[in-house]
């Protein structure tokens, strides 16, 4: 098991390098790692509720599912 600290800086503004991150995290911790976020620069936006809801990837992938499953999973979140 090893330790990983994601680091986002995007958010609205590029919403497919907001998404990957957290998808990134998500796997992390699926796979038993454990994981942290630390959201800075233009993601402390994903900070508040709801904003994270109109941020999809072009691959049709949304933050705010990946981001629920990581809160489910007590991931914790700096900003």
């Amino acid at each position: 098991m090893a330790d990983f600290l994601f680091v986002l800086t995007r958010g609205l503004e590029d919403p497919t390098r907001a998404t990957r991150c957290l998808q990134l995290a998500h796997v992390a911790k699926q796979e038993g790692h454990e994981v942290k976020v630390f959201l800075t620069d233009d993601a402390v936006f994903l900070a508040k509720k709801g904003m994270a809801e109109n941020v999809v990837a072009t691959t049709g992938d949304d933050a705010s599912t990946y981001l629920e499953h990581l809160r489910q999973a007590k991931v914790p979140f700096y900003v």
